[in-house]
């Protein structure tokens, strides 16, 4: 796996051994920062779930100014710790829970993607959504990457869905963080 594009492109990430890390695929992810364009100049990034934290990697490459990677799985911590000091364009690794790291997070977010595991049941992954209530600014998407299949988690009323996408045995989904 590698970093698409920008000023790391080319660069190699590596990856946990086992079934338990499953990185988003380089045409899902080239589809994902594609659909976001220039806008993730500047951005600040939350990689939720981060495996191998290609996805904030790519976006520090693509322009972010900041990626918060959070992970609980020991084994892709380490290899999230390998990624960033290959790659060199910064990082904060936050391990544990991602719902209760959010809950003590406080920072805010322009992009935030959600890549659980794919046993990870609905009920985790809209605790996670609900979560991020006021950790979003204005407009701030949500990507979320779920089995092909899989319901669709019920988002809260701050997050509207616009658009689905399949990539293999994978789906994204794409919500966005609307204000009252």
């Amino acid at each position: 796996m590698r970093i698409i594009a920008g000023r790391a492109k080319g660069r190699t990430l590596a990856s946990p051994r086992g079934p338990a890390t499953r990185p988003l695929t380089g045409r899902a992810r080239e589809a994902v920062f594609s659909s976001l364009g220039d806008s993730v100049i500047g951005a600040t990034v939350l990689d939720a779930y981060a495996g191998t934290g290609s996805i904030g990697l790519e976006a520090l490459s693509r322009g972010a100014v900041s990626a918060v990677f959070m992970e609980r799985s020991r084994s892709a911590l380490a290899v999230i710790r390998r990624n960033v000091e290959r790659v060199g364009l910064g990082g904060t690794i936050v391990p544990g829970d991602v719902v209760a790291s959010l809950s003590a997070d406080a920072n805010t977010y322009d992009f935030a993607f959600v890549d659980p595991p794919y046993d990870t049941g609905n009920p985790e992954v809209e605790a996670v959504l609900a979560a991020m209530e006021g950790r979003l600014g204005r407009g701030a998407w949500v990507v979320v990457h779920r089995r092909t299949g899989t319901p669709l988690p019920a988002p809260p009323p701050f997050l509207r869905l616009v658009d689905r996408r399949r990539y293999g045995d994978g789906e994204v989904l794409r919500f966005v963080e609307e204000q009252p």
